[in-house]
């Protein structure tokens, strides 16, 4: 492993980004700049049955938005390139032979038709699904059942073939992972992976090897889902004789669902109804969509498998660069809840400044027909900034700020309505017609309105509410008359309800 640390985050091109690789995308991060090193991003896409157009536009704009910015990529360069895998095809078929050069790999020419025809054959109770293995290598169309001549007559005649890593027997493997420890693996168990595909393609186990290298990778955070795939990895980096250089491993925990039974997929976000999204792809709602700031997401995915040791949740980015630490990430997975991520939403909302929340809740209101100019939207802002979770929860909380309510609560009004009540609103009007309209006039002469009248706070306090807003929520209400001004104020007190 080199002394420069060099960290890459490698997704797929084939889909909305999963909030696991984000969280994946983090931890490297943080442990990359922790230690001075590189961040690099790397797009895998030699899969090329499963690449979706936009896909790898949508991963870069995710990383943007959570503030997780590569030092390389194949937006910024650098001299490690290419940084997609498509662009490095060469480079795999050179070494896919040498492998097969060394003894370590071999050409396997059988068709679909006899692997089908290989796997009924061999199947047993014991063994329902045979892999191609040691044990049935030695029955199929491959470079080591041939004879030399007649291997060489197949490729010379351009014969559909893969390369395939030949996997020892009885071997026990063995690699350490930062998280998990030293891990052991029989070889007996593992079958003889493609390395190159028919196309020419490698498959991810030889193109992640290769990459590696070639990009002096030292460092490798991945989901624990690949942990059955490092032994491969580990053979790989052997037989190509670059054991010295191998990067260490972090196999990360899987993101639970909410009721900690599997891992959280795709799937159960439109099944729950949350998002399992940053951003919004296709017609799934990303977490920037419903309302999310970028810290608090960011909070959330990091103590999703980590904490610093202490009771604290909320973290910074420049907080987690200070106290992350990959030895306090736990091996078990974390179970997801949407309602506690709205939670850390709510908290970061609360801490951020007005003037950084002014855009976004500008254009949520914007949205909803609301027009204002950008001082009074902060003055309301700053008033209701604690009532809001989610940003679109904006509109409702400052709508009446800005226009009449459209449905105000008339039936709690009247049920307790009596002429004592039309007669202190009666009164109210005629007073505050004349009042210099600050929130302490407003203020002091509602209270001795009520005293002068013998009656409860609260039975005037609730109805004088829901006739400015609408209902039984918002703000101190004086704060709200002091903002919306005489005029409109003695419009929407309802003498006659």
């Amino acid at each position: 492993m080199s002394n420069n640390v060099r960290v890459r985050f490698a997704p797929s091109p084939t889909g909305g980004l999963h909030i696991g690789g984000v969280r994946t995308a983090l931890f490297g991060y943080l442990f990359a700049k922790q230690n001075k090193g590189s961040f690099i991003l790397r797009v895998e896409d030699t899969d090329q049955t499963r690449f979706v157009e936009g896909a790898e536009e949508y991963i870069v704009e995710t990383l943007n938005w959570c503030g997780i910015i590569p030092d390389e990529s194949p937006q910024n360069g650098g001299e490690y390139g290419p940084y997609r895998q498509s662009e490095r095809k060469a480079d795999y078929r050179k070494y896919a032979e040498q492998l097969v050069e060394s003894g370590n790999a071999y050409y396997a020419f059988d068709t679909p038709e006899e692997l089908t025809a290989m796997r009924e054959k061999y199947k047993t109770k014991e063994n329902p699904s045979p892999q191609y293995d040691k044990n049935t290598r030695t029955k199929m169309k491959n470079s080591l059942t041939l004879s030399e001549a007649e291997v060489k007559d197949l490729l010379d005649q351009n014969t559909p073939h893969v390369i395939r890593i030949k996997v020892p027997a009885n071997e026990q493997i063995q690699f350490t992972d930062i998280i998990r420890g030293d891990i052991e693996n029989d070889s007996n168990l593992l079958d003889d992976k493609v390395l190159l595909k028919g196309d020419g393609m490698p498959t991810y186990h030889l193109a992640v090897v290769v990459d590696d290298y070639l990009m002096k990778v030292s460092h490798v955070f991945r989901g624990e889902e690949w942990l059955p795939s490092a032994p491969i990895h580990v053979l790989l980096w052997k037989y190509l004789g670059w054991e010295k250089d191998a990067p260490d491993w972090a196999h990360l925990p899987l993101i639970l669902k909410p009721d900690g039974n599997g891992k959280l997929s795709k799937r159960d976000g439109a099944r729950l109804g949350f998002p399992v999204f940053s951003l919004q792809w296709e017609d799934n709602k990303g977490f920037k969509e419903l309302g999310f700031l970028p810290d608090a997401f960011i909070n959330l995915l990091a103590v999703l498998g980590w904490n610093d040791g202490t009771e604290e949740e909320i973290f910074s980015m420049e907080d987690l660069l200070e106290k992350f630490d990959v030895k306090r990430i736990n091996k078990a997975g974390a179970k997801f809840s949407y309602e506690k991520a709205v939670w850390y939403n709510a908290e970061w909302v609360k801490r951020a400044s007005v003037d950084s929340l002014l855009p976004a809740i500008k254009k949520e209101l914007a949205a909803a027909g609301i027009v204002a100019d950008n001082k009074k939207i902060k003055i309301v802002l700053a008033m209701v900034q604690e009532r809001i979770s989610l940003l679109p929860e904006a509109v409702k909380e400052m709508d009446y700020f800005f226009r009449k309510p459209v449905q105000v609560d008339t039936e709690t009004i009247n049920k307790k309505w009596s002429e004592q009540h039309t007669a202190f609103y009666n009164e109210l009007k005629t007073i505050w017609a004349d009042t210099e309209w600050t929130k302490e006039n407003l203020e002091t002469s509602f209270k001795e309105l009520i005293s002068k009248h013998e009656m409860k706070m609260g039975a005037v306090m609730l109805p004088f509410r829901i006739m400015l807003v609408g209902g039984k929520f918002g703000p101190g209400v004086f704060d709200i008359a002091s903002f919306l001004g005489k005029e409109e104020v003695l419009e929407r007190v309802l003498v006659n309800s």
